[in-house]
């Protein structure tokens, strides 16, 4: 049977903070993703081989085996990138059903990935456009969180949104797909999360790139399967979540949610 893909609906770079506005989201493809940055898009595919060496997900309470991953938090002020001390990843239940109300220690990026003028400029982009978007202050430090992940399909299925179709309880979501291989599925679905709206399509070139107003759309990545019983598939993304109001969890450090 043919497996059926919808192209992503790519914008041009020079119109994001628009599509935004307007409809709550934007695609881009990867030269244009390279623009948008103010890099060369061999920059970014450089970055790729470091998602070869992600530590196994410990966290996964389905049981699953199928997931990989680092994480590093950051602050961006006025275009400016500083690493934070490593941290928890924690979500309430309210935006993570599955995995909310825990504190999650998770291996950081490595200092080879996190130290690169590209990751700076890219983390530093998206700070600057989610604080000009809104917090209404674009001069207010914004709080990144920056997740590595690699769904694999050595077990026959892999699950890149285990938790169901969310919200993440931040301001920006940036999904880039930094690659795939030898699979099929992992497709992108996006809702309106107060109407009636909604596309699907298929991330297949690396270092496209989606990006999501938190607050109005509700997104998930169907599983993935292998093409082959012979060869192991796999799909890399970078998650990079912006907010405006501190780090998810300090606000909620003593509560019971903990």
């Amino acid at each position: 049977m043919a497996h059926v893909t919808f192209s992503p609906p790519y914008d041009a770079p020079t119109r994001v903070a628009e599509q935004l506005r307007a409809q709550g989201y934007a695609v881009l493809q990867p030269c244009d993703v390279a623009a948008w940055l103010g890099c060369e898009l061999k920059a970014l595919l450089a970055l790729s081989p470091d998602w070869e060496t992600l530590p196994p997900d410990a966290f996964l309470k389905d049981g699953g085996r199928y997931r990989f991953r680092r994480h590093s938090c950051f602050t961006v002020t006025d275009g400016q990138v500083q690493q934070v001390p490593h941290r928890a990843h924690w979500q309430p239940v309210k935006y993570n059903a599955l995995h909310g109300g825990m504190e999650r220690w998770f291996a950081p990026i490595m200092d080879g990935t996190t130290q690169q003028a590209v990751w700076l400029q890219l983390i530093g982009k998206l700070g600057q456009l989610s604080q000009e978007l809104f917090a209404g202050n674009a001069h207010a430090p914004c709080f990144v969180e920056a997740h590595q992940f690699r769904i694999d399909t050595a077990n026959g299925m892999g699950r890149p949104t285990p938790e169901g179709a969310h919200r993440d309880g931040v301001d920006l979501v940036a999904v880039f797909l930094v690659g795939r291989q030898a699979i099929k599925g992992g497709e992108t679905r996006v809702f309106e999360a107060t109407g009636p709206s909604g596309l699907r399509f298929t991330l297949t070139e690396p270092w496209s790139l989606m990006l999501l107003d938190d607050a109005r759309m509700i997104h998930e990545s169907t599983p993935i399967q292998p093409v082959s019983e012979t060869e192991n598939g796999s799909r890399d993304t970078l998650v990079v979540t912006c907010r405006s109001q501190g780090f998810q969890g300090d606000e909620a450090q003593g509560s019971a949610a903990i």
